[in-house]
């Protein structure tokens, strides 16, 4: 429940961004690059074939064909909570089926571009609103841990997402490198990150490539960082292997450790070393985690359950 909504919230700040700010050398959107950042290109080709903005747009908001697309993040979320309604709050319930019909009901037409920003403003808005009806309802006990492991699992996947489209898409030309364009385009991402209020207080002076991406990935103190994610991720995973019920299970910190070292780098060092292959070892680690989580908690203890009807 957690990871699809926050994928779905993730999602909408990626096509707010590349909507605004992502040019190819034409002035241009360029949309190819975000199928690539999702490997979504062999999928999108076979619905679509031709890559422009209304099809991408499509195809990540409102495409049922696409697993990965803000309706079937909604619709997954409240499935998932329906499997376990007499564990989540009221709120949290209604509010999810707010959100799933309203995103139902979008179409074509709801994607204009004229609206896109407002509409992915109010998907961000109502993933958030989800998030801190969670947090003030759920009770404290190892629902709540799983929970919350897997919106800090999801939050820094997508964290190395967003990053990586600044590198793929958003800088026109190498010209324009440290020109008053590249520092807007910069400003834009703290921005679409929530990230530029928190930035400012650490460098209140000074935007360069180094510095915002050394914050937004390696800063322990925002919490959408790679930093403080891994570093909550091995302390809500310390709550759950603390817990009787898990004391059986012998598990492997290996992909742990090697996030441990992923964070404990320098901006500099990351940047001269190659950015895109630095966020491409999180994100295959992250998966290697978030499937090691899958079997070791749940799939080696207990069988699948039948499927459920989903009318309601």
């Amino acid at each position: 429940m957690a990871r699809y909504m926050h994928r779905a919230e993730n999602l909408a700040r990626i096509i707010d961004v590349n909507e605004t700010f992502a040019r190819n050398a034409r002035g241009e959107n360029d949309w190819l690059p975000v199928l690539r950042l999702h490997r979504d290109e062999e999928l999108f080709m076979e619905h679509y074939r031709l890559v422009d903005g209304p099809r991408v747009v499509r195809f990540y908001i409102i495409d049922n064909d696409n697993p990965n697309s803000i309706r079937q993040c909604a619709y997954n979320s409240r499935e998932n909570a329906r499997s376990i309604r007499h564990l989540v709050s009221l709120e949290t319930w209604v509010q999810l089926n707010v959100f799933y019909n309203w995103i139902l009901g979008l179409t074509s037409r709801s994607l204009r571009a004229a609206e896109l920003s407002r509409l992915c403003g109010r998907i961000k808005e109502s993933c958030q609103l989800h998030s801190g009806i969670v947090e003030t309802t759920l009770y404290r006990d190892q629902i709540y841990l799983f929970y919350r492991l897997g919106q800090l699992i999801e939050v820094c996947d997508q964290t190395t997402r967003l990053v990586d489209i600044k590198y793929h898409a958003l800088l026109p030309a190498v010209e324009d490198v440290g020109t008053p364009i590249d520092v807007a385009q910069w400003n834009a991402l703290l921005r679409s990150a929530s990230a530029y209020h928190g930035y400012r207080r650490v460098y209140p002076h000074e935007m360069t490539p180094t510095t915002v991406a050394g914050f937004i990935l390696l800063d322990p103190s925002f919490p959408r960082s790679i930093r403080h994610c891994t570093d909550q991720i091995q302390h809500t995973l310390g709550l759950l292997l603390s817990r009787s019920e898990f004391g059986h299970i012998d598990f492997d910190r290996s992909h742990l450790l090697a996030l441990d070292s992923l964070t404990d780098r320098t901006a500099e060092g990351i940047v001269a070393g190659g950015l895109n292959q630095y966020l491409d070892q999180v994100q295959v680690t992250l998966n290697a985690l978030g499937n090691q989580i899958s079997q070791q908690f749940f799939l080696a203890q207990h069988a699948a359950p039948a499927e459920q009807p989903a009318n309601q």
